[in-house]
This record gives structure tokens, C-alpha cells and sequence, in this order.
């Protein structure tokens, strides 16, 4: 019997950590890392830290091969939403993050997969034809326009776009000096209903099982694929988050689309 991967999540009892669970648990065994703890899971895997004290999260690490990074400020499930402080962004986004590489370097963890976001690329939203596609009004759409990829100009218009792009290129760090992979995953409109929403619900919308099938394929990537950056997008009919790469390096198949 092959021996089930151990995956370590933080920020599980989020909005992404809960559109992922129910897959991720199907699959490998669970493991969460949070401030608060988790009731609905083992007490053997349910670790009580915080991202921004290196030292809380060594025990949560002991002995795992995958940890999947969702804790931060900001977001989905953010009272604040992506207008939080500077102070609680650089605690959790900045901090946070060089602790969960760096513990996982020293813990022997194989990969670590950052959880990105498309704020690193809101700036676009400002400009023609994106600000079409992401319009609640009833305006004529664009007949083409160019995709917005990995390698295309970053244009965050939040800090929180900002840490996350920070979090990107330490992940590149990571990758290219050490024995990591680090994969980030740029994630779109994954809300608390899985259901696309009118305006930028109809161009960015991620859906639950298509979000659960990339985080699975990135978690079973070949070691070979030490960095790289994915957006997580459905099909939808005015995407512009292009979701080339994933299909191609990963074999992503998006099943849903807000059309």
C-alpha cells in the first residue's frame, strides 16, 4: 500500500483552506497549524502556532513531506479584506512567510506551495479592456485582449498585493538556494459560495473542485519542478488570469467556468 503523503496546512479553517479540505483529506493525511487550534480534527495533528513565531510552528513540522501556506492578512476571509495595516501585513505576509520556508528547510520538508493571490495583478482591472470584463454594468465586451500570465508585469494595488509578490520571489530564493521546492499559487475568486459572483466573479472565478484538482497536482508535481507560479482560474468565458501554464506543466483541466 503506498504510504499517504503528510500535508501540513496553515490557515486551513479559512475560506481556500475550506474549499480545499475535502480533497486534500480524501487524499493524504491532514495536519493543521493555526492560532486558535482546529475541533474537527485529530489532536495529534492539530497544532497550535502563529507565522510570525518561528519557533510555535517547528513542532507542526516534525516529519512532514508538504505544507501548503494559507495563513495571512488579508484576503476572502479578512474582516479588513486587502486594506489591512502595514503592521499585521509585515507580521503575518512578510514574516510569516520567511518563518514557514525557513522552518520547512530545516525540518526536511520537500515542498512548500505558497498561496499567492490575483491582487498581484489587480492594477489591470483599472485599465481597458479588463476593466470591461470586470464590470457589474451591461457594457459591450472586448472581441479579444491580451492575457494577463505569470511572467506579465506585476500590478498590485494593495499592500496586500504587494507582500504577496514578496512572498513569490522569497519562494524563488528558497528554490534556487536550497533543497525546497516552492510553488506559488496565484488564487482567484474562491469565496465562501462557490458560485460566481456578478463583476470580477464572471473573469476571475475559481471554482471549488477545479481549485482542489490544481492543489492536488501541484502537491504530486515531480521534485524536478522546484519553482514555479500557477494561477488558479476556471474556465470562464472572460478570464484574463491565464491558466496556460497550469494546464500545460501540470495537466490542469479546469471543469467549471461562470458561463
Amino acid at each position: 500500500m503506498t504510504k499517504r503523503k503528510k500535508v501540513l496546512v496553515t490557515g486551513l479553517s479559512g475560506v481556500v483552506g475550506k474549499a480545499m479540505r475535502p480533497a486534500l483529506e480524501e487524499r493524504y493525511e491532514i495536519s493543521s497549524m493555526s492560532r486558535n487550534g482546529m475541533d474537527d480534527i485529530a489532536e495529534d495533528r492539530n497544532f497550535i502556532g502563529n507565522v510570525s513565531d518561528m519557533e510555535s510552528l517547528r513542532p507542526a513540522f516534525e516529519g512532514i513531506d508538504i505544507v501548503v501556506n494559507l495563513a495571512a492578512s488579508g484576503g476572502q476571509g479578512d474582516p479588513d479584506g486587502m486594506n489591512g495595516s502595514w503592521e499585521t501585513m509585515l507580521k503575518y505576509n512578510i514574516v510569516g512567510c520567511y518563518n514557514v520556508l525557513e522552518v520547512a528547510k530545516q525540518a526536511g520538508v520537500s515542498r512548500v506551495i505558497l498561496a499567492s493571490s490575483g491582487a498581484t495583478a489587480n492594477g489591470y482591472e483599472w485599465e481597458e479592456p479588463y476593466k470591461s470584463l470586470v464590470s457589474k454594468e451591461d457594457v459591450p465586451l472586448p472581441e479579444s485582449w491580451e492575457m494577463v500570465n505569470e511572467a506579465s508585469e506585476p500590478k498590485p494595488i494593495h499592500l496586500y498585493g504587494v507582500t504577496k509578490l514578496f512572498g513569490e520571489d522569497l519562494g524563488r530564493f528558497y528554490a534556487a538556494t536550497t533543497d525546497l521546492s516552492v510553488i506559488n499559487i496565484r488564487i482567484s475568486n474562491t469565496g465562501p459560495i462557490d458560485a460566481p459572483q456578478p463583476g470580477r466573479g464572471q473573469a476571475n472565478w475559481q471554482s471549488y473542485r477545479d481549485l482542489q484538482q490544481l492543489i492536488i497536482k501541484i502537491i504530486e508535481a515531480p521534485a524536478t519542478l522546484k519553482f514555479d507560479i500557477f494561477w488558479a482560474t476556471s474556465d470562464n468565458k472572460r478570464m484574463f488570469r491565464d491558466n496556460a501554464h497550469a494546464k500545460e506543466v501540470l495537466g490542469y483541466a479546469p471543469q467549471d467556468g461562470a458561463d
